[in-house]
């Protein structure tokens, strides 16, 4: 599945796979998830999440990117740093594992096209690599978000366990996400 997934289904023909997938987001409010490898030590996850908001209203409220903290829980700093014409970000994250905490800090270069997407590009930070892109387009009377991250860490750790984390994580994260942009609408 690629960020257009949904789009690229209906063009090409499988209704039927729509129509599940869009009674799973839409009805049922599930996050769907597709992971894959990324380079030898890294992962990648896509994820697709309806909205009940109109596409303006959730693109006001993702590129707030100090409230990043109350849509992932692990982030606990989002900063934006204005650096000549564009828009950099700097984040913090916390993860706790079974011994140890790990901290993660990320510089990121963005990119918007208006109310349509939002791409995230490390410049630095604890990644070897590190790219993600927001996909937004209406759906309904609501919007689709589609959400890809691709990162390598820089400590090696298993594609496998880096992808597992990643297909249990990211719908907890959008769910909370959902939840934050709802409330403030």
């Amino acid at each position: 599945m690629s960020a257009s997934y949904i789009s690229d289904s209906i063009i090409a023909g499988s209704d039927m796979a729509w129509s599940q997938d869009k009674q799973r987001l839409l009805v049922q409010g599930e996050i769907l998830v597709e992971t894959r490898s990324h380079k030898t030590w890294g992962g990648a996850v896509t994820a697709w999440m309806y909205l009940p908001m109109v596409r303006s209203q959730v693109w006001q409220q993702l590129t707030d990117y100090p409230r990043w903290v109350q849509y992932f829980p692990d982030i606990t700093k989002s900063e934006v740093l204005h650096k000549g014409d564009g828009k950099h970000l700097y984040q913090v994250a916390q993860k706790a594992f079974m011994f140890f905490t790990a901290q993660v800090e990320i510089y990121l270069n963005v990119v918007e096209v208006l109310g349509q997407q939002i791409q995230f590009r490390m410049e630095k930070g604890t990644f070897l690599d590190f790219t993600a892109n927001l996909e937004l387009e209406d759906c309904g009377n609501g919007t689709l978000l589609a959400y890809s991250v691709e990162a390598t860490p820089n400590i090696p750790i298993p594609s496998i366990f880096i992808q597992q984390a990643m297909n249990f994580e990211l719908p907890t994260n959008m769910r909370k996400m959902r939840q934050v942009m709802c409330k403030n609408q």
